[in-house]
């Protein structure tokens, strides 16, 4: 059974001052999320140890903040920078008009809509923005090759350094759970990261947003 590491970017000002970021800026880490990733690194090295891992892989959006984490953990678990394979489909939801605002501030500005997005936001759209099933669409379309890549060997091991609403998407849909519910059924905290196994007749969740030690 082959691994996936799902993990989300580490700290940004804007994900600890709790503002929307999607694809309409590409901060950098802040100080803390440079010392989370450092960590995080040290904790993906020690589940290597556990798992069996001739072939490893490591994917990222191409973010700044999900690079710079990428590039963080890639010499703890054994890998060179050059090793790091780019997915665009992997990037953050496009915010739209809502990029950048805290969620009182879009609730404000567009009250109507922002409870509809809340209600469900798989099929509404953000506002000149994605919805949660256009993110799905792209974002799966990349995952889905990968974990066919797992499951075909026991000793391979992905990991895939994303955001937010991707990993929650992913997860929710390998949980079965509604895809209209997948902000409120899973958390992904920032540097927090899910093991899945792929190999069986379903994916095996080993873990899901744990925090590096």
């Amino acid at each position: 059974m082959g691994h996936l590491i799902l993990v989300r970017h580490s700290i940004t000002e804007a994900s600890a001052a709790g503002r929307n970021l999607g694809q309409r800026s590409d901060p950098p880490l802040a100080a803390a999320g440079v010392a989370l990733a450092q960590r995080l690194g040290a904790t993906l090295a020690l589940e290597l140890s556990e798992l069996p891992h001739d072939g490893v892989r490591l994917l990222s959006s191409p973010a700044r903040r999900c690079r710079q984490t990428a590039e963080v953990i890639a010499p703890a678990i054994g890998l060179a920078a050059e090793a790091l394979e780019i997915v665009p489909a992997l990037l953050e939801i496009d915010y739209g008009a809502w990029d950048g605002l805290t969620a009182e501030e879009c609730r404000a500005r567009d009250p109507e809509l922002r409870a509809a997005w809340e209600a469900d936001p798989f099929t509404t759209r953000c506002p000149d923005g994605e919805s949660g099933e256009e993110v799905a669409r792209r974002a799966f379309a990349a995952l889905e090759p990968v974990e066919a890549w797992l499951a075909a060997e026991r000793s391979r091991v992905a990991v895939a350094v994303a955001h937010n609403h991707v990993l929650r998407l992913r997860l929710c849909a390998l949980f079965g759970w509604p895809m209209s519910e997948y902000r409120e059924r899973v958390v992904t905290d920032p540097a927090g990261y899910s093991l899945v196994g792929f190999g069986g007749e379903a994916p095996v969740i080993r873990r899901v947003n744990a925090s590096p030690e």
